[in-house]
């Protein structure tokens, strides 16, 4: 038992490690949501609050335009995130699945939008927005997401449609299911799992998008969750460090209660590779 023990000892101090690293920013951070202006100014950073001061998140909430900016988070991510799971997942159960000419060429194409660094298309795709009349709404943030998801999108999907044995979808063809049918009856059901997965990943990188949001809102009212923080700091660059605190917190809190509803879809749609839903 002892060698046993001194065996794993590393092991499980570098986990311990990892813990504390992990958990402390997060501790630290709830912590000071609930602190005064006057005790992150006075008192050292890892002080606890003298009370806990829930005034923070009401104005962080309120006179911080939290309610405005998680509202328009959830107007970019909702309409894209639905795109790019329709089109994404449609387009490599067409391009993995069905059998039609220049299919691989397409293929390519989609691999290729993954290695543009999207930040150079930033500026051309404003000057296309103002012209079309689109700035001052959401749209661009709408458009620019989900063309900027599809290419990672299909990759990922055409990768789990290509587990599926084609054998199944050969069979529905032959019970006179048409591409429609095979797709949603067969197809779908069998990579749910992965688009559980997929549509997380894509999630979390439009939930914590800055520099794009910042490109296209070009109005306070307009502006998501992670551009909004920005606007806790003051004209003369003074931070209501209190409301920020409270701010971040409901945006990492949230974040991370989603995760954990879905953790067991994900890792079913990580390891998803046979014909199993």
């Amino acid at each position: 038992m002892t060698t046993r023990f001194l065996r794993r000892l590393p092991l499980r101090v570098a986990i311990a490690v990892l813990l504390v690293v992990e958990i402390y920013p997060l501790v630290w951070l709830l912590l000071g949501s609930f602190k005064t202006q006057n005790e992150f100014l006075s008192e050292p950073s890892w002080a606890l609050p003298s009370q806990l001061n829930f005034g923070n998140y009401i104005e962080a909430w309120t006179q911080g335009n939290l309610a405005i900016y998680v509202r328009n988070s959830l107007l970019a991510v909702v309409p894209s995130l639905a795109l790019i799971i329709a089109l994404g997942v449609a387009a490599a159960f067409a391009l993995e699945v069905l059998v039609w000419k220049g299919r691989q060429t397409v293929l390519l194409l989609f691999l290729a939008g993954i290695m543009v660094p999207w930040q150079m298309i930033l500026l051309p795709l404003f000057t296309t927005y103002f012209e079309l009349g689109l700035a001052g709404t959401l749209w661009p943030l709408i458009i620019t997401y989900t063309a900027t998801g599809l290419p990672l999108t299909v990759f990922m999907m055409a990768t789990y449609f290509r587990s599926v044995p084609h054998e199944v979808f050969e069979a529905a063809t032959l019970d006179g299911a048409g591409m429609l049918r095979a797709f949603w009856s067969v197809g779908f059901p069998m990579v749910r799992n992965a688009v559980f997965t997929v549509a997380l990943v894509q999630f979390f990188f439009i939930w914590n998008d800055l520099l794009i949001a910042l490109t296209f809102t070009i109005s306070d009212d307009l502006r998501t969750v992670q551009a909004g923080l920005l606007s806790f700091t003051g004209e003369f660059g003074q931070t209501a460090y209190g409301p920020l605190f409270a701010a971040i917190c409901t945006n990492v809190i949230g974040t991370l209660l989603l995760y954990l509803f879905l953790n067991q879809r994900v890792m079913k749609g990580l390891t998803a590779g046979s014909v199993k839903g």
